[in-house]
């Protein structure tokens, strides 16, 4: 049979030759965007298998539903990946038409109502509210061109939860940014070139720019590690330049010239730190929020390095605003890096300490990570010096050596933190598992090895897709330095970098799961939530193992999601006591919000968990209103000892109108006004529950901090 002769009969009758040469070209497009490059002979391949299919039918008239259905088998010995890519797009133009209506509802609805997703965004905002927009159709197109049935279906139902959907396409996650990197020597920003500031207060300027900068080209926390060591340096060159100045020009003798230097290179510690908490908490990032930023700092042990820190806690104890009406920021997070041989009672940064624990109490922040206690963090600082900030409220990153990579080369061999970033997570939802193992009478860890496949799946896409990606998304990461092996070229791809990468695995309602389990909670029981932790740390190593990617056991900080996840259990299993008949569910592994539980009872419980979460973790205890300095200073060095991340939790609260100020009050009780702010911590991190009287956070959120006894 002649081709020639075969006519293609569109879906709208209009009747085309059959060309094989269209198909090439539509399939190189479905390829395009699946980021494979076929090459001459699979195209050849293609079209060939679509003509011989097309000949031996018979027919010279063929639907072109007919045609698809051969290019989708062709492409299904060729490439899977390029298949599904084709496939996704058949029927573009009923599903676009779906999407922008449902874009369209959800657009209305932050333009009038706002949005409570994200406590550190802004909705009432007109950049806010477009960003938001703009993340609804982005999240579409995750969900069309990038999930496959299956995986769209157990985010619809709820067995897992991914994160971050609106932005996972185009970039990374959490990092610990190496700013020492960038700045020395100069960089580029913005095609504009950098020298290395020669002063304090120049460096405060540009690591400004840079943080918001850098921070708008990814999504999750943006952490600058060690701050006090690396400002040091500039503070030595102000305090250098001041010295000669008062004894070279002033004529002043050594003495007299180093107390006023030492006087101004303190006021311009301060004055970085104050610019540092403008811009932080005023300037948004592209996507609509205020850059989740994190400082750690504390071990600096020099002079200036002293004087750093504790000049950073003075400004974030002092608080921001008019004379009168003063109150903490909520960003960059401050992390206290606490060693006992530094900060312990008698030891050489017991006053840094001091100022450490008074900011806290004052302001929530900061929080507090040991160096010296049991377990993976301290016992890497222990062994190799290394410190392993948080990125943003709570991720860590595992190991990455400098020779060996995944696993150590020899005893010389060391890891490296800083630089390092997470490609995004994907939590399971555990109650929801186990109901459905006790609904279709399975093995629970049967059901659970399908999902936890299904996020190894999807991990590994990550990795594929993103590292397609070229270094100009992020010049300051992965062209000046920012990211470890970041001095690639504009134009190169990214995915050598991403080698260092850990992609988490999260966990929420560990509680709940208990809960269902045997209708006790973690802190009456606990021992099948345990069973359950170790089992997933357990396939998670053999993953590891086999895929060489660094994954990790991530304690979900679930602020939407702690709704959403009932919302999902309700919907398939009803309301179970103890599960789902609250608003929320609890949060990773700690204890549910209303146990009536000792701080130390509390940390004793949530510690049984403690090393099984080692892709991120926090620890925080509710510290009664009557606590004195000595009781907190007490529970924080329990919380060091046992090699904790620990937060100081409180409630804030300061009256807008005449500046009264104390903890937990809803009405003013000097002036009578609900004109408040109110300062709470949503869970590793704090947000405002109140501004000028409304509350940022969504309803099921503000359940849970109604309910807290323990937290």
């Amino acid at each position: 049979m002649d081709l020639k002769n075969v006519v293609i009969i569109k879906k709208s009758g209009v009747r085309q030759p059959f060309i094989p040469e269209k198909i090439v070209a539509a399939v190189t497009k479905s390829a395009d965007r699946a980021c494979y490059e076929l090459s001459d002979a699979e195209k050849k391949e293609i079209a060939n298998f679509v003509s011989a299919r097309v000949e031996a039918s018979g027919k010279t008239e063929v639907p072109i539903a007919i045609i698809h259905n051969y290019v989708e088998a062709a492409l299904g010995m060729i490439s899977p990946k390029v298949q599904k890519s084709y496939m996704d797009y058949r029927n573009y133009k009923q599903d676009f038409a779906k999407m922008v209506n449902d874009v369209y509802t959800r657009a209305n609805a932050i333009m009038f109502r706002g949005d409570k997703e994200n406590a550190n965004a802004d909705s009432s905002l007109v950049s806010t509210k477009r960003c938001l927009i703009f993340n609804q159709f982005n999240k579409e197109l995750y969900r069309k061109f990038f999930l496959t049935n299956d995986e769209l279906e157990a985010t619809k139902d709820g067995y897992i939860y991914i994160h971050d959907m609106s932005a996972r396409r185009d970039t990374m996650n959490c990092c610990l940014f190496d700013m020492k990197t960038v700045l020395t020597g100069g960089f580029e920003m913005g095609n504009i070139w950098y020298n290395e500031p020669k002063t304090l207060d120049v460096a405060g300027d540009v690591i400004g720019d840079v943080v918001l900068s850098a921070a708008s080209q990814q999504y999750g926390g943006f952490t600058v590690p060690e701050v006090d060591k690396l400002l040091a340096p500039y503070a030595v060159k102000s305090y250098t330049k001041y010295v000669e100045k008062y004894v070279n020009v002033c004529g002043m003798e050594q003495a007299a010239a180093d107390a006023l230097a030492w006087a101004d290179v303190q006021k311009e510690a301060e004055q970085v730190f104050q610019g540092w908490e403008y811009k932080m908490n005023t300037v948004a990032s592209s996507r609509g929020d205020y850059p989740f930023t994190t400082l750690s700092f504390g071990l600096g042990r020099s002079r200036f390095e002293k004087m750093i820190s504790i000049a950073c806690l003075k400004v974030r104890a002092g608080g921001q605003g008019k004379e009168g009406r003063k109150k903490p920021v909520l960003f960059p997070k401050l992390v206290f890096l606490y060693d006992e041989n530094l900060h312990g009672p008698g030891k050489e940064l017991e006053d840094v300490f001091e100022a450490g624990v008074a900011c806290s109490q004052k302001t929530m922040y900061p929080d507090w990570l040991s160096m010296s206690g049991e377990g993976y963090i301290a016992g890497m600082y222990r062994q190799y010096g290394k410190v392993i900030s948080p990125m943003g409220c709570r991720a860590f990153l595992s190991p990455w050596y400098e020779k060996g990579g995944l696993k150590r080369a020899d005893e010389f061999d060391e890891p490296i933190f800083v630089g390092r970033f997470n490609i995004g997570a994907v939590s399971l939802n555990l109650p929801m598992i186990l109901a459905k193992a006790q609904n279709e009478s399975r093995d629970f860890y049967e059901v659970l090895d399908f999902y936890l496949q299904m996020i190894r799946k999807l991990h590994l896409r990550t990795y594929e897709y993103l590292g397609e990606m070229k270094a100009s998304i992020n010049p300051l990461g992965f062209c000046e330095g920012g990211f470890l092996g970041g001095h690639l070229k504009y134009n190169d791809k990214i995915a050598p970098v991403l080698d260092s990468a850990t992609a988490s695995f999260g966990i929420t309602a560990l509680n709940e799961l208990q809960m269902l389990y045997n209708g006790k909670s973690i802190a009456k029981d606990g021992e099948f939530a345990l069973e359950v932790m170790q089992y997933i740390n357990r396939r998670l190593a053999e993953f590891k193992e086999e895929d060489g990617r660094l994954y990790a056991v991530y304690g979900t900080p679930a602020e939407n999601l702690c709704g959403l996840q009932v919302r999902q259990f309700r919907d398939k299993y009803g309301v179970v006591e103890g599960v789902s008949d609250r608003e929320y569910v609890s949060n990773s592994f700690h204890c549910h919000v209303s146990e009536d539980l000792t701080a130390s009872e509390k940390q004793d419980l949530e510690y049984r968990f403690w090393e099984l979460f080692n892709g991120g973790k926090i620890q925080y205890v509710r510290y009664p209103l009557d606590y004195n300095t000595n009781a907190t200073k007490a529970i924080i060095r329990r919380a060091m000892a046992m090699g904790l991340y620990e937060g100081v939790n409180m409630s804030l609260a300061y009256c807008d109108d005449c500046g009264h100020e104390e903890l937990e009050m809803d009405v003013c009780p000097v002036c009578g006004s609900r004109n408040l702010t109110k300062i709470d911590r949503m869970n590793g991190y704090l947000a405002y529950s109140r501004v000028k009287g409304d509350s940022r956070l969504a309803d099921h959120k503000m359940a849970e901090i109604c309910d807290r006894v323990s937290m």
